[in-house]
């Protein structure tokens, strides 16, 4: 496989407003050096607790965050090094599913305006030609002519979330970042949604990076996932590894809290003791040294680097199983 994402020492600081006074800037290191490859066709879960930057991490891929520093390659082409004005073509090949589908469309439009509006807007249709588009995106997420007219007061959550998946096809788009998209639904219905994504993204050839914090939803659609702790990867490797046998003393907490489906089955519950640290002022060495059972010295001292300790066994472009730990052996 070919790589579509490839990110390169990417970071992002929002500076806080104040400390003028004491002559201070201080920033929120949101994601704090961060490097990453996803293959075209591949759906990538990230993982990790709220605030740790995995948000952040998505729309700097899509340019919605400008990065502070490191680089961002789609197909090829390094997109940090173009202006707001070249990115419109770009922008038809990426495209985002927000967590909260009502609050993600427009109340003031129409379903059939709103999965019409990115046609519009990079005119890749005559207008007859757009009406009957729609209908068949719609046809193919799940819904139907009668919902053309509706507002989106007028359907339901997941039928909210299905025309915003329709939207973000309307451009036949490569990559589309979702972003907690099922954590504003109901279970059934969440199992609805995670099932159109699997098939559309088959039907479409698509590329996720796939971001929640409902590790049995990622660990199921993902064919990779990686793990966020204080804007920083510690682990990546393919689903069935970092579900079956994670390595991180993070990630084992993460997966370690999942009740088992089946009755009778254990797991090692491993509770995490202590506060996440602020992003404000991370801290030194590994930055899960705070709260990690088995910290020594050297993880105050010295930050670990994200290294590959088993070798990759897939045609993917997966290099193996990554961690960041240097007690992993």
């Amino acid at each position: 496989m070919t790589a579509l994402i490839e990110i390169h020492s990417l970071k992002k600081h929002f500076r806080l407003p104040g400390g003028w006074l004491s002559g201070q800037t201080k920033h929120v290191y949101a994601v704090d050096g961060v490097d990453l490859t996803i293959a075209s066709g591949e759906t990538f879960g990230l993982v990790g607790e709220s605030g740790c930057g995995k948000t952040t991490l998505g729309r700097m891929i899509l340019r919605l965050i400008e990065p502070t520093s490191g680089s961002i390659l789609f197909d090829g082409k390094d997109i940090t090094a173009v202006g707001r004005q070249n990115m419109k073509p770009i922008r038809r090949e990426m495209q985002i599913v927000f967590q909260n589908p009502l609050s993600s469309l427009s109340p003031r439009m129409k379903v059939e305006q709103i999965v019409a509006e990115p046609l519009l807007t990079h005119k890749v249709l005559a207008r007859d030609e757009i009406r009957p588009r729609v209908i068949e995106l719609l046809k193919q997420v799940g819904l139907g002519e009668q919902h053309l007219d509706r507002f989106p007061h007028e359907i339901s959550g997941g039928q909210c979330q299905r025309v915003a998946a329709a939207r973000a096809l309307a451009l036949n788009p490569k990559l589309i970042v979702l972003d907690e998209p099922t954590s504003a639904l109901d279970v059934s219905v969440q199992a609805q949604i995670i099932n159109l994504l699997d098939d559309l993204k088959k039907s479409f050839g698509l590329t996720y990076l796939f971001i929640s914090h409902d590790l049995n939803v990622v660990q199921h659609i993902s064919d990779r996932i990686g793990v966020m702790y204080l804007g920083k990867l510690v682990e990546v490797g393919s689903a069935e590894e970092i579900y079956n046998q994670p390595l991180h003393p993070y990630t084992q907490a993460l997966f370690g809290a999942i009740p088992m489906p089946v009755v009778g089955e254990q797991r090692e519950l491993k509770v995490l003791e202590g506060n996440v640290p602020s992003p404000v002022n991370p801290p030194s060495g590994c930055r899960f040294h705070t709260r990690c059972p088995i910290a020594q010295k050297k993880c105050q001292e010295t930050e670990p680097v994200l290294r590959e300790v088993r070798s990759g066994t897939s045609s993917s472009l997966s290099t193996g199983h990554l961690v960041a730990c240097h007690l992993v052996e």
